[in-house]
């Protein structure tokens, strides 16, 4: 007998339609790098643990999500 359920989402648990992007300068690489959170706090914290030095930055952006769906076949 087959398996009728659909398939779990990876948005299902999400409470939120909004996520936070952390930008910021990488000082080990000389990069720009980005880490996303669903949690501003965590997303806080995370900037905060960057800014090492004086040439350090980091940016907290809020992200509205698109909601889409999708068919699974």
């Amino acid at each position: 007998m087959a398996n009728t359920a659909a398939p779990a989402s990876i948005h299902q648990n999400r409470t939120s339609d909004i996520e936070f992007h952390v930008t910021y300068l990488d000082t080990d690489s000389g990069r720009i790098r980005r880490e996303d959170f669903e949690d501003l706090a965590a997303a806080e914290r995370f900037a905060s643990a960057q800014l090492r030095d004086e040439d350090s930055w980091a940016v907290v952006d809020h992200v509205k999500l698109e909601v889409t769906s999708r068919m699974v076949a």
